[in-house]
């Protein structure tokens, strides 16, 4: 791969990270409710949740996925129940600490640093971007034009370990982005609020990813 090839992949995978969606909505969510440290945590196994989909998807098992609608369905209804199980946690810890019952989310905060509350936030960056089949759907189409015939252990390993470190990267500062100095005070005065909109935000994208598949 030359390199301008590779700049156009970087600039493409960037691009791609960028997009709204699920996966900015939990990694927004680990952060101010769990702290910076959880919110690097979250970025970085979403990051290899997405590298392991480029890294299938340069060895061309991504098509088995692109090409089997039960399997594809599958997993989108899975991912789709997810997002629905983390959305309804968030808008119940936020209605508590909204109606004036903010133990459950001082909690939460207090917790922020233990392993089980760090365990948590791997597993949700990891979760929402495994069960996200369009993932995989996006390198296809994308890795379709920079992965020759003959790709080596190189080649490969550059596809894939560039959407990992650019996925895992963008989200990383949007985390420590969130809680940079004057950010903090902000979001503790309205992390209930944030948590509501996040949370009804994951609902609906649930909800209606489930419908279009159904």
């Amino acid at each position: 791969m030359t390199f301008t090839a590779w700049l156009s992949l970087l600039a493409i995978c960037l691009l791609g990270a960028m997009s709204p969606g699920p996966s900015l909505a939990v990694v927004i969510r680990n952060t101010v409710n769990r702290g910076r440290g959880a919110g690097v945590i979250t970025a970085l196994s979403h990051g290899l949740g997405v590298g392991g989909y480029a890294l299938a998807t340069s060895l061309g098992l991504a098509t088995v996925i692109a090409t089997q609608q039960t399997l594809f369905n599958a997993i989108t209804l899975a991912g789709s129940a997810y997002l629905l199980w983390l959305g309804a946690n968030a808008m119940r810890g936020g209605n508590a600490a909204v109606s004036g019952h903010p133990a459950a989310h001082d909690a939460e905060q207090a917790a922020s640093g233990r392993p089980g509350a760090l365990m948590a936030a791997a597993r949700d960056g990891f979760t929402i971007a495994f069960l996200n089949p369009k993932i995989a759907l996006f390198f296809l189409a994308l890795f379709s034009q920079f992965v020759s015939a003959d790709a080596g252990v190189v080649e490969v390993a550059t596809l894939a370990g560039t959407a990992t470190v650019v996925d895992a990267g963008w989200y990383a500062l949007v985390a420590i982005g969130l809680t940079a100095t004057r950010t903090t005070p902000w979001l503790r005065r309205h992390g209930a609020w944030i948590e509501r909109i996040t949370g009804a935000a994951l609902v609906f994208l649930a909800l209606s990813t489930a419908a279009s598949t159904l």
